[in-house]
């Protein structure tokens, strides 16, 4: 049985990543610093050609790469959340449906989904949870361009 920290401590966690996912559908992505991850951060993007490094880095590849001239529209739906506590740290397992909108070099978009896994690491703070690492693992891919390279 858990106890009632353990129990908030998980919801705390499912929150964190529901909250990442916002912050990321709406470009907020220097509220990453303050409210997702900690500040030696290390952030694996690499399973679909992104960045691999600290939060910094992580944010300018955000700017540029999931700007609104490139993705218009995205969804980062997360679910199966597993958690394992171990105090004031924690690892996790999330699952992402990714759906993208592209804007397409010739006009117009095109639609494409992705399916991948957050492995994270977590730690407690001053300021609450925040993920300390954070890896996507490629699932599957479905209607991306040609010309994308995932």
């Amino acid at each position: 049985m858990l106890s009632q920290q353990q129990l908030s401590d998980r919801f705390e966690l499912q929150d964190l990543c529901f909250h990442y996912a916002h912050l990321i559908d709406t470009k907020d992505f220097d509220k990453l610093r303050d409210d997702i991850f900690t500040e030696d951060a290390f952030i694996d993007y690499g399973a679909f050609g992104g960045s691999v490094g600290n939060l910094e880095d992580t944010i300018t590849f955000l700017k540029s790469a999931v700007a609104d001239e490139v993705f218009p529209n995205t969804q980062h739906l997360n679910a199966n959340v597993e958690v394992t506590l171990d105090g004031d740290t924690a690892s996790g397992r999330i699952m992402c449906f990714n759906p993208m909108e592209l804007a397409l070099p010739e006009g117009g978009t095109q639609t494409f989904f992705l399916g991948l896994w957050y492995v994270d690491e977590y730690r407690r703070t001053t300021s609450g949870w925040r993920i300390a690492r954070r890896e996507e693992v490629k699932s599957w891919v479905f209607n991306a361009p040609d010309f994308m390279a995932l």
